[in-house]
């Protein structure tokens, strides 16, 4: 009698032991499905993540990645992986993670910033031209690339985003254009490039101030001079009250048009 008693208090412990055990597998199972995964990027990726990324641990990151980490987590205040890279000027990472087919390069973050307009403000050109390669826009609306371009200066990222069709007179929410940021930093390699390359410098923001008087505030009269021939030319060309479609905005448009989808990168995934 006692014999078959243990007996059944020895069958009864397994099959609860089985029960809690099938949870378990059952549990994780749920984690590695993609429910259990949104549920694991709603967390915004483990906190060694963007240890890495902040570092530029690539081959960290890169572990993490093959360890089941989201390639889009999206940290609550830096926002989503590769824009947390970018800020962080952590290149290395910025380009793992562009590299990567499932990447969307294009997220922004809280501020609608990409990875893209914060390479083109640090003047990552070969970064720049992975991240366009790789489908980023190089026009938004609002701020974009090429305004984040110019307000530092870079020349070379200007060119190459007017090469991938970047509108040359985009306005951001107060109608500030690229020509304006280039003026108001001081930047007269990239004012003469705009202008060159099209820009209206007659356009005024919502503050009434443009390139010119952005020159003038920043003690480059002679550059401010210049820059007022030129908008009283453009005026006489084409009035302010309608912009003008120039050749290198056509020239533009049919780049757009014929434009071939971008070539597979060495090491991206299908």
């Amino acid at each position: 009698m006692y014999d078959l008693k243990s007996r059944r208090e020895f069958a009864r412990r397994l099959a609860a032991s089985l029960a809690a055990s099938l949870a378990a597998v059952l549990a994780l199972g749920v984690l590695a499905s993609p429910a259990g995964a949104a549920g694991a990027r709603k967390a915004g990726g483990p906190p060694e993540f963007w240890e890495a990324i902040h570092s530029d641990d690539v081959d960290r990151v890169q572990t993490l990645l093959l360890r089941g980490t989201d390639t889009n987590a999206v940290h609550p205040e830096l926002g989503p992986a590769i824009v947390a890279a970018a800020r962080d000027k952590a290149w290395k990472t910025v380009r793992l993670l562009a590299g990567l087919a499932g990447t969307k390069v294009d997220a922004p973050n809280k501020r609608g910033e990409t990875a893209l307009m914060i390479a083109a403000l640090h003047g990552q050109l070969d970064v720049v031209q992975l991240l366009v390669k790789r489908g980023a826009e190089v026009n938004r609306p609002g701020w974009g690339p090429l305004h984040y371009a110019a307000t530092n200066g870079h020349a070379a990222v200007v060119r190459y985003l007017l090469d991938e069709n970047a509108y040359i007179d985009a306005q951001s929410p107060n109608r500030t254009t690229p020509l304006m940021m280039a003026a108001r930093h001081k930047h007269p390699d990239v004012v003469r490039l705009l202008i060159e390359a099209g820009a209206d410098p007659t356009a005024r923001n919502e503050a009434g101030l443009d390139a010119a008087g952005y020159l003038q505030r920043q003690g480059e009269p002679e550059l401010a001079a210049w820059v007022r021939e030129r908008a009283a030319d453009y005026a006489r060309r084409y009035g302010t009250l309608e912009r003008p479609r120039t050749v290198e905005m056509i020239e533009q448009e049919k780049r757009r048009s014929e434009r071939l989808e971008a070539p597979r990168l060495p090491g991206a995934r299908d």
